[in-house]
């Protein structure tokens, strides 16, 4: 019975000293804003205190906004080098199986062109020999 009592009582007091708790902090906010803004010099102290916290706000993003820049131009620049990198070892690797090709074409020619030559006076001289 008494723990019963004990649990009825709590669920009273409990937000009973939960309001009342709240209605101190309003009441002590609204207390520092009226001592605050009350007097033109308070007024003006606030205002000036908003405007520094504004300026540091703007001060910090303009700085967060060119680190970003930076980082965004330097990973460019980087991007840009290796693709150009890529592009030299490429025209590179291809102008020398070019000319291997092209070598290999004119070491087949001169082979088949020697060939023919030799196959065309063996002709000739069987046809003067037979005539």
């Amino acid at each position: 019975m008494e723990q019963v009592q004990q649990i009825a009582e709590r669920v009273v007091l409990v937000p009973v000293g939960a309001s009342l708790l709240a209605r101190e902090n309003i009441a002590s906010t609204v207390r520092g804003l009226a001592t605050k803004y009350s007097t033109r010099k308070g007024v003006e102290r606030e205002l000036k205190r908003f405007e520094r916290r504004g300026v540091t706000a703007r001060t910090r993003l303009e700085r967060q906004v060119r680190r970003t820049r930076t980082k965004f131009e330097r990973e460019l620049r980087q991007r840009r080098t290796r693709v150009e990198r890529t592009v030299t070892q490429n025209r590179r690797r291809l102008e020398r199986e070019v000319r291997q090709v092209r070598k290999d074409l004119e070491k087949q020619s001169k082979t088949l062109t020697s060939n023919v030559e030799k196959f065309v006076t063996d002709a000739q001289e069987r046809l003067n020999s037979v005539a």
